[in-house]
């Protein structure tokens, strides 16, 4: 059975593309997660992606993926990464190792942008390069089940 794992995209990531491109760039989210299917099954792991604008859709997200025996979990909390507390508590009680992903440089933009409650959680913090982060995720989630 290959081994499994979940890309969580917090709010607004849905706009990626025309939502400031000079900050998040042009690429899609759906670019972002076709491009994450194809190295998943190259690598031969199996991969979901999920997207929402509601903090209560991606704490029952979270608490999902213990059910269906997901291994890692790459996750852009977006701006849910300076307020949501319940997500990072579903994160801690499903006991899932995860990375936290940023499109841009959060140390380098306004200083509310800078505290995360999920670093001192995650495995890894990815920020600042931009759809690539989420690829540079995904090859270290990898490596760190293959090593389990």
């Amino acid at each position: 059975m290959p081994h499994r794992l979940l890309v969580i995209h917090g709010p607004n990531l849905n706009l990626l593309g025309r939502r400031e491109p000079q900050v998040y760039g042009h690429t899609t989210l759906a670019d972002i997660d076709a491009r994450l299917q194809t190295l998943a099954h190259t690598q031969g792991v199996a991969l979901s992606t999920f997207q929402s604008n509601h903090e209560g859709a991606l704490v029952d997200r979270i608490q999902q993926a213990a059910d269906e025996g997901v291994g890692f979990i790459i996750i852009n909390p977006a701006a849910y990464t300076h307020t949501s507390v319940a997500m990072v508590d579903a994160l801690s009680g499903v006991a899932i190792p995860f990375v936290e992903v940023h499109l841009s440089n959060v140390h380098g933009r306004e200083s509310f942008r800078q505290h995360s409650y999920f670093s001192a959680k995650a495995r890894a913090v990815l920020a600042g390069f931009g759809a690539r982060g989420y690829e540079f995720a995904l090859q270290y989630a990898i490596e760190q089940l293959a090593a389990a």
